[in-house]
């Protein structure tokens, strides 16, 4: 029987057949070695050839065995690299979804939000457009800023009002605050009309102005009022 090495054997090994023929190729081609180098490397095998022949299917099997093994394991590993790169992609791709999905929320709210105000302006009317009286009634106050301001954002206004001059339109304050929305100095009213300090709708009409240009609408006021009590 060809004295075939075991150390060879396992390392060149794919099945039994294949791994004796390696072994065999490998130990032949030493054959030009100097003789002591070739005696030397002998003398620390164990060879096939010296295993009792029952043990040697078991030899080769653990051979086989262990090659396996050596395989299952870098599979693992290429299949957790692919996994993990995979997830990594999957991740970005949903960052980014929900990044435009966040944009376009918000573009979709701004654009509400432009079309309530324009449908809210567009069913005002103008403070010039209330005939003058030498008196008014609060209900007949309330009805103008209806008019005035729009149902969307009437009723925050209408809160502001209430907690500002409870709808008294010459409610006067000693600090100099006049008026439904307490406008300080009373005067700034003037840029609106000349009639401030007696024409609620004069009043009205500036208490939004100031409050769009300010806060963005009476409802933002309002907002901004009750955290601080004063706007």
């Amino acid at each position: 029987m060809s004295r075939i090495s075991v150390r060879g054997f396992a390392a060149a090994s794919a099945t039994a057949v294949t791994a004796v023929g390696a072994v065999t190729g490998v130990v032949s081609s030493n054959t030009g070695q100097p003789g002591g180098d070739a005696e030397a490397t002998a003398s620390n095998m164990t060879l096939l050839a010296d295993i009792p022949g029952g043990q040697q299917a078991q030899v080769q099997k653990a051979s086989l065995t262990q090659q396996a093994d050596a395989q299952a394991i870098a599979a693992g590993a290429s299949a957790k690299k692919v996994a993990e790169e995979t997830a990594r992609r999957q991740a970005a791709a949903d960052a980014l979804a929900k990044q435009k999905a966040a944009q376009k929320a918000e573009e979709e709210a701004k654009e509400r939000k432009t079309a309530q105000e324009t449908a809210s302006r567009s069913a005002t009317r103008d403070a010039s457009s209330f005939p003058a009286q030498s008196s008014y009634t609060v209900a007949q106050i309330q009805a103008m800023a209806r008019q005035i301001v729009g149902a969307g954002q009437f009723q925050c206004f209408s809160n502001i009002v209430d907690h500002e001059s409870t709808w008294n339109y010459q409610a006067v304050n000693p600090s100099g605050a006049y008026g439904l929305v307490q406008a300080y100095p009373g005067s700034k009213m003037s840029s609106v009309g000349a009639d401030w300090r007696t024409n609620p709708a004069t009043q009205i009409k500036w208490g939004l102005n100031y409050m769009n240009e300010k806060y963005g609408s009476p409802c933002q006021a309002w907002s901004y009022w009750q955290a601080h009590h004063s706007y």
